[in-house]
């Protein structure tokens, strides 16, 4: 029993549950293993972020606003940009889907080549096929799409070749809310040529996000994407309840064990008690002040720009 236990067991997610441990909150003990890279490790977990995403209830709560706010300020991103061909580097690409948006308003303008970046292949593969069928002078296939953002100096040889030396870098989908805000940007930053330009799409502090978390507790699909976490510990769904919370600035998603268990894996044990949490995700929401000096800390040039309601902020920022 206890092999075929183990064989459901993810290594990198266990690793990560014996590493980080857990900490007290009054009797409760919590689990945070809130790390993007554990989101993707398998396509089953990338497609059900993709059907999550591509749900009209996430539409209309979040990709619609993302939508709007990039249409409202197309005509400055491309201003930031200039004119000559371009390199859009798309960061945590997805489907490829909002890249090919913004380059459906720039494609008059100059020559476009694309590159997805995405840690999960599925995604990456996703993106390729979404401009494929679209008018780009290339799409870039190489080994380095598939990377966290710690590998992003591997493109940067490869992006300047030819006549394409100037880049559009998006970090879209509210994707800097779940890493540590320095250090992305910083990598990013890094990454850039000089006149670069970096659109950032994400949740700013809101009392939308507390109202989001109270929602996505009977998401179904939210509970089907982030379930996968649970159940590559090898626990069953019946093992746990899916839970969210707005808490320390930020959205929490967590399961609860509702049976103890011990999970077993390369001759080492933990034990998950009834009652504990286990935090598997987590979105930031910065203060617009705080973020705008962040921006400003790293970027010679930013614009920010809130959407009517006040919830999603779209930065462009000029290396």
């Amino acid at each position: 029993m206890a092999e075929k236990e183990s064989q459901k067991v993810n290594d990198l997610i266990f690793k990560e549950l014996i590493k980080r441990g857990y900490s007290l909150q009054g009797n409760t003990r919590v689990w945070d293993i809130a790390d993007s890279k554990l989101w993707y490790l398998t396509p089953e977990q990338a497609q059900a972020y993709l059907d999550l995403e591509n749900s009209q209830e996430f539409k209309e709560s979040a990709s619609n606003i993302e939508f709007d706010l990039i249409n409202k300020n197309i005509k400055e991103i491309s201003k930031k940009i200039g004119t000559g061909p371009i390199n859009i580097v798309d960061l945590g690409c997805g489907d490829g889907k909002k890249a090919a948006y913004i380059f459906s308003r720039l494609k008059n303008k100059s020559k476009i080549r694309y590159c997805p970046v995405d840690i999960s292949g599925h995604m990456v593969g996703e993106a390729i096929k979404t401009f494929s069928g679209l008018d780009v002078e290339e799409v870039i296939e190489c080994q380095y799409n598939i990377s966290d953002f710690e590998n992003l100096e591997n493109l940067s040889g490869l992006l300047r070749k030819g006549e394409f030396k100037k880049g559009l870098f998006l970090l879209l989908g509210h994707t800097l809310g779940n890493f540590e805000v320095n250090e992305i940007l910083y990598e990013i930053r890094s990454a850039m040529g000089w006149d670069d330009v970096l659109v950032i799409v994400s949740g700013i502090e809101n009392e939308k996000w507390a109202k989001w978390a109270k929602e996505k507790k009977s998401d179904d699909k939210m509970d089907n994407f982030f379930g996968k976490i649970p159940k590559l510990l090898g626990l069953d769904e019946k093992d746990v309840e899916f839970g969210a919370r707005f808490k320390h600035k930020r959205v929490e998603y967590y399961y609860t064990i509702k049976n103890s268990k011990t999970i077993e894996f390369q001759n080492k044990k933990v034990a998950l008690n009834k009652g504990d949490q286990v935090i598997v995700a987590v979105s930031y929401k910065h203060n617009k002040d705080d973020i705008l000096s962040i921006l400003n800390m790293q970027f010679r040039d930013v614009t920010l720009k809130l959407s009517e309601e006040g919830s999603t902020f779209l930065a462009i920022c000029k290396k």
